[in-house]
C-alpha cells in the first residue's frame, strides 16, 4: 500500500486524532508510525487503541526557534563532527520551549491508563528509509503529567545525534521534518519481539524471521537479551530453523509506571512452533496489505492473542527483477561491467535496446526492439540478465562458471553452488541437444573461422578491427539538419541494430589471444609456475584502455615541462579548471593537450555504459584530478611509461624463458602461442570501447533533443531527458508533460546512489546466494580473493568508492568495490589493487597486469574491512591481502 504525503491547511490541522482515523495520506500530519498503525487498524488487525498527537502540536511548540540551528545543519557535511553539537542545541531548544495550554490539554485528554508513548516522525517508516530506533519511545507511562513530559521528550528526540546523522546520510532535509507522537494503550505482554516478513539477511521472501523474548518487546529491540529466533517458511507453514537465546532478563512494567529488567530463569522456547507459524501467517497478511515485506513489532498477551504494535517497510531488501514464473536466477550487468552505481532511466533503456541485437543473434524473438531481450530486466536502477536458461542447460551450466572465472570470479562460485540446487536441475536433453544453440550461433556467425584467421594473421585481425570501427563511426550521426524527432528515431534504430554484429566480429579475434594462452598453458603443463603466464600478459600492445591511460600520462609530462601550467593544474580545484577549459582560458599546453586527448577519448567516462553520464568531452573535471596526481610523481623509475616498458621487456623475456624451459618443438609451439596471445589479447577492450562510442553518439543526439524540449518548456533542464526512457522522450516531443516523472526518478536515483550493497546474483525469491554462503575465512587479518596480477607489495591503502575527487598518491594501494575503464587512469600511480568484484580477466585485472602492479580481485567486503591509511600487503600471486 502506497503512503502519500498530504499537508492539510494550517487552520484545519487538529492537535490529536484517534489512530483509527489516521489515513494513508496523512504522513505530514501524523508521521510514519501513526499512518502505519492506522492502516493496520482499518485492515482489521489487533492493534492497541490510541491517539496520535499530531505534528500540529509539535509546530505550535517549536515555532521558528529552530531555524538558525537548522540552517547550520543544512550547511554541514553529512559526516561533519559539528552535527552532534548542533543536534544538542536543537534538543535543548525543544525541551525548554513553553507548551501552550491547549496543546497540554489535548495531550492530557489522550490518556486513559498505562500507555506507550512513541515518536512518529514525518521522515520515518518510509519505503526507502525506516529510521528504526532513531526517535524515542517510552513504555508504561502512567498519569497525564507523565504523558505530557514523555511527549515533550519524544519531540526533542527528533534532534538526537543519531536521528540527525541518519537524515544527513539519507539526504533528508532537516527543515522538512516534523514529529507526531502516538499514545497507545499498553499490552500486558507475556512474550514480545520483532518479526520480519522476509529474511533481512539473505533477502529471501516468504521466510519470516521472528525474534522473541519474555516480557515487553523492548528487551529484543534494545538488544538487552539474546532472543529466541525462529525462521518460518510461510508457504509451507513450517519452522525451518530454531535457535534458543539465553533470555536471562525480561523487561516488565512496574505498577507505578516505567519498566524494569528482571531476572528470567526460563530455558525453553518462549513460543511454540504453532505460535511461531501463527505469527508468521499474521505477518504474511500484513505484507499483503502493504504489498511489500514488513518489519513488525508484536506482543502476545496472557490470553494467547497476538497484537501488532508497529509495522514499517524493510528498507534494506534489494528489489527482485521481473521475470517469468518459477525459480529464476538473475546476474547483475552492473557487476559484470564494474559499475557499482545505478543507471539513469535512459541508460537502462539504451542497454535494453542494445540487447535486442544480441537476442536476435541467438534466434530469440524480440517483439519490441526497445524493450530488449526478454532475459533483461531492471531493479533498483541496475540491469540484470536472467541466466536461468543456461543454468538449466547441460552445456550452459558447464560454461557459465568458466566464463565467470575470468570475468567475475565470485559469481562463478555462486553459479557452481546453484548447479547443485534442485530448483535449477538441467532440463532433460542429450549433450548434442544442449550444445546445438551454441553451435548454431557459432557457425552462423563464423566464430571458429574468425578465431583461426586471427591466429594465422594477427595483423589482418587488427586491420579488420580498425575497419569495423571506422564503419561504425560513419553510421553514428544523423544528418546535421535533422529535427529532434528525426534524431530520436535515429537513436531508436541505432541501438537495437549495431552492437551484436560488431561484437561478433571482434570477440573471436580477441578471444583467439586467450585460446593461444590456454594452448601454451596446456603445452607447458607442470613446467609453468604461479604468476608466470600473467607476466606474459603485462604491457600488452593495442589495448585501447592502457593506451588511453599512457596518453593521459604523456599529457601530464607535457604540462610538467611548462612550470606555469604545472603549478596551475596542481594547485587549482578540478572544477575550476574544467570551467576554464570550457571557457578556453587555460594555458596552451593544458588546453591544446587536453583537447587532443579528448579527440580520441572524449567519449569515455566513469560508469560509461550509462549514456546518462556526462562524457569527459563534456566534463573533464575527473581528468584534471588525475593529471594533478600524475604531476606528484617525481621518481622517473616509477613513472608509468617506464613501468610499462619494463613490463613489456619482462613479458617478452618470460616468453623466451617458458619456451626454452619447454624445449624443442614444444618450446617453439609455446613461443608461437604466447606471441599470438600478446598480439591479440589486447583487443579484448575493443567491443566495450565501440559500445561506449555508440552510446556516446546516442547521448549527443538525446542532448540535442533535451535542449529542444527545455526550450519549449517541456523539460526544466536539458539533462532531464536522461530520466525518461526513449518512448517517453517521444511522448514528450509530442507535448506530454512529464517533468513530474523526471523529478520522481531523480529522487529515486539520488537514493540509489547511496546504496552500499548490490548483489551479483539474485534469485526470484529475493535470496542473495552470497548472503546464504559461509563468509570467507579471515586468518590473522588475511583476506582471500582471486589472483589477478602477480607480485607482492606492501603499502598504505586508500579506499575509494567514487574516483571523481581522488588524487591517488604514488605507491598507495587502491581498494575499491569495482572498476570500469574510466577508473584506470588511477592505476598508473597505484602501488597495488584490491577489488571487491571482478575476475582474472575483468577490466581492472587486465590493466593491473599490464602495468605490472600486484592485484587481487573478488575480495568480499574489502572496502568495509580495510580502512584508508591501513598498511596492507597485496599478494597478487596467491590472491591474499593481509592487513598489518
Amino acid at each position: 500500500m502506497a503512503v502519500t504525503t498530504r499537508r492539510p491547511t494550517a487552520h484545519k490541522e487538529p492537535l490529536t486524532l484517534s489512530l483509527v482515523d489516521v489515513e494513508p495520506d496523512m504522513l505530514d500530519l501524523a508521521g510514519g508510525k501513526a499512518v502505519n498503525l492506522g492502516i493496520l487498524l482499518r485492515a482489521g488487525f489487533r492493534v492497541p487503541p490510541g491517539t496520535c498527537v499530531t505534528t500540529a502540536a509539535y509546530t505550535r511548540v517549536v515555532g521558528d526557534r529552530l531555524e538558525p540551528v537548522v540552517a547550520e545543519l543544512a550547511a554541514a557535511a553529512p559526516d561533519s563532527p559539528v552535527l552532534d553539537q548542533l543536534a544538542a542545541e536543537a534538543r535543548e531548544l525543544v525541551l525548554t520551549a513553553p507548551v501552550p495550554r491547549d496543546v497540554v490539554e489535548a495531550v492530557r485528554m489522550s490518556v486513559s491508563g498505562p500507555v506507550a508513548v512513541r515518536s512518529s516522525a514525518t521522515a520515518e517508516d518510509l519505503p526507502f528509509a525506516s529510521f528504526a530506533g532513531q526517535q524515542d519511545t517510552y513504555l508504561n507511562v502512567v498519569g497525564a503529567d507523565a504523558v505530557v513530559d514523555a511527549v515533550r521528550r519524544c519531540w526533542a528526540s527528533l534532534w538526537t545525534g543519531r536521528a540527525v546523522a541518519y537524515r544527513a546520510a539519507n539526504g533528508i532535509d532537516h527543515a522538512g521534518v516534523r514529529l507526531a507522537v502516538v499514545v497507545e494503550d499498553m499490552v500486558e505482554a507475556e512474550v514480545a519481539g520483532v518479526m520480519f516478513t522476509a529474511n533481512p539477511v539473505t533477502g529471501r521472501r516468504g521466510e519470516a524471521v521472528i525474534d522473541a523474548s519474555p516480557g515487553l518487546g523492548e528487551a529484543v529491540v534494545s538488544g538487552a537479551v539474546n532472543p529466541d529466533q525462529f525462521r518460518v517458511d510461510v508457504t509451507g507453514s513450517r519452522v525451518v530453523h530454531r535457535r534458543l537465546g539465553d533470555k536471562t532478563v525480561s523487561v516488565r512494567a512496574t505498577p507505578g509506571g516505567g519498566v524494569e529488567q528482571v531476572r528470567d530463569a526460563r530455558t525453553g522456547p518462549c513460543l511454540t512452533d504453532r505460535q511461531a507459524r501463527e505469527l508468521a501467517a499474521l505477518g504474511a497478511e500484513v505484507e499483503a496489505v502493504y504489498g511489500a515485506p514488513q518489519d513488525t513489532e508484536w506482543a502476545l498477551d496472557g490470553k494467547g492473542r497476538f497484537w501488532l504494535t508497529q509495522a514499517r517497510p524493510i528498507t534494506t531488501l534489494f528489489p527482485v527483477p521481473e521475470g517469468r514464473g518459477g525459480a529464476r536466477a538473475f546476474f547483475s550487468v552492473n557487476v559484470a561491467q564494474g559499475v557499482f552505481r545505478p543507471l539513469t532511466p535512459a541508460g537502462i533503456a539504451a542497454l535494453r535496446a542494445a540487447s535486442t541485437s544480441m537476442a536476435r543473434l541467438w534466434g530469440i524473438e524480440v517483439r519490441d526492439p526497445l524493450a530488449g531481450a526478454p532475459a533483461v530486466s531492471a531493479a533498483a536502477d541496475r540491469l540484470f540478465v536472467d541466466v536461468t536458461a543456461p543454468l538449466r542447460n547441460k552445456v550452459g551450466r558447464a560454461l557459465l562458471p568458466r566464463v565467470m572465472d575470468v570475468m567475475e570470479a565470485r559469481s562463478a562460485t555462486v553459479f557452481r553452488a546453484l548447479s547443485e540446487d534442485p530448483r535449477f536441475t538441467p532440463v532433460p536433453a542429450s549433450w548434442a541437444e544442449s550444445l546445438r544453440p551454441l553451435a548454431e550461433v557459432a557457425l552462423a556467425s563464423r566464430l571458429p573461422v574468425r578465431l583461426v584467421m586471427a591466429l594465422v594473421d594477427p595483423e589482418a585481425a587488427h586491420r579488420r578491427a580498425d575497419e569495423l570501427g571506422a564503419g561504425l563511426r560513419s553510421r553514428l550521426a544523423p544528418p546535421p539538419d535533422a529535427t529532434s524527432t528525426e534524431r530520436l528515431e535515429h537513436v531508436m534504430r541505432l541501438l537495437p541494430r549495431e552492437f551484436a554484429p560488431l561484437a561478433l566480429e571482434l570477440l573471436p579475434r580477441a578471444g583467439a589471444g586467450f585460446v593461444a594462452l590456454a594452448a601454451a598453458a596446456w603445452l607447458l603443463g607442470d613446467r609453468r609456475r604461479p604468476g608466470e603466464l600473467s607476466t606474459v600478459l603485462r604491457s600488452l600492445p593495442d589495448n585501447i584502455t592502457t593506451e588511453m591511460d599512457l596518453d593521459l600520462w604523456q599529457l601530464a609530462q607535457d604540462i610538467r615541462r611548462d612550470p606555469v601550467s604545472a603549478a596551475l593544474v596542481r594547485l587549482t580545484e578540478p572544477e575550476e579548471l574544467a570551467d576554464r577549459f570550457r571557457a578556453h582560458t587555460l594555458p596552451g599546453p593544458v588546453d591544446r593537450g587536453l583537447r587532443g586527448f579528448l579527440t580520441w577519448y572524449g567519449d569515455r567516462a566513469v560508469a560509461e555504459i550509462d549514456l546518462g553520464v556526462p562524457r569527459w568531452s563534456e566534463d573533464p573535471t575527473y581528468l584534471f584530478g588525475v593529471l594533478a596526481g600524475y604531476l606528484t610523481v617525481d621518481d622517473a623509475a616509477v613513472a608509468p611509461d617506464a613501468v610499462f616498458e619494463r613490463g613489456r621487456v619482462e613479458a617478452e623475456e618470460m616468453v623466451e624463458t617458458l619456451a626454452e624451459r619447454a624445449g624443442g618443438l614444444r618450446g617453439s609451439l609455446v613461443r608461437t602461442a604466447l606471441g599470438r596471445s600478446r598480439a591479440l589479447a589486447g583487443m579484448r577492450e575493443l567491443p566495450k570501447f565501440y559500445l561506449v562510442t555508440m552510446l556516446a553518439a546516442a547521448r549527443r543526439e538525446l542532448l540535442a533533443v533535451g535542449d529542444d524540449l527545455r526550450g519549449h518548456g517541456l523539460l526544466a533542464a536539458t539533462d532531464d531527458v536522461f530520466f525518461l526512457d526513449l518512448r517517453e522522450v517521444r511522448a514528450c516531443l509530442a507535448g506530454a508533460q512529464l517533468q513530474h516523472l523526471v523529478e520522481e526518478r531523480r529522487a529515486d536515483y539520488e537514493r540509489e546512489l547511496r546504496r552500499r550493497q548490490v548483489p551479483r546474483v539474485l534469485l526470484s525469491d529475493g535470496t542473495e546466494p552470497e548472503a546464504v554462503a559461509d563468509p570467507p575465512a579471515v586468518d590473522d587479518g588475511s583476506l582471500h580473493g582471486i589472483p589477478a596480477s602477480a607480485g607482492t607489495v606492501t603499502g598504505v591503502a586508500t579506499v575509494v568508492l567514487d574516483p571523481h575527487r581522488v588524487r591517488l598518491e604514488p605507491g598507495r594501494i587502491l581498494v575499491c568495490p569495482s572498476t570500469d575503464p574510466g577508473w584506470t587512469p588511477l592505476f598508473l600511480t597505484a602501488g597495488g589493487l584490491v577489488m571487491e568484484m571482478g575476475g582474472a580477466n575483468s577490466h581492472g585485472a587486465v590493466v593491473a597486469r599490464e602495468y605490472g602492479i600486484p592485484a587481487v580481485v573478488g575480495v568480499r567486503s574489502a572496502t568495509d574491512v580495510i580502512r584508508t591509511d591501513d598498511e596492507v600487503t597485496v599478494d597478487g600471486t596467491a590472491g591474499t591481502v593481509v592487513i598489518r
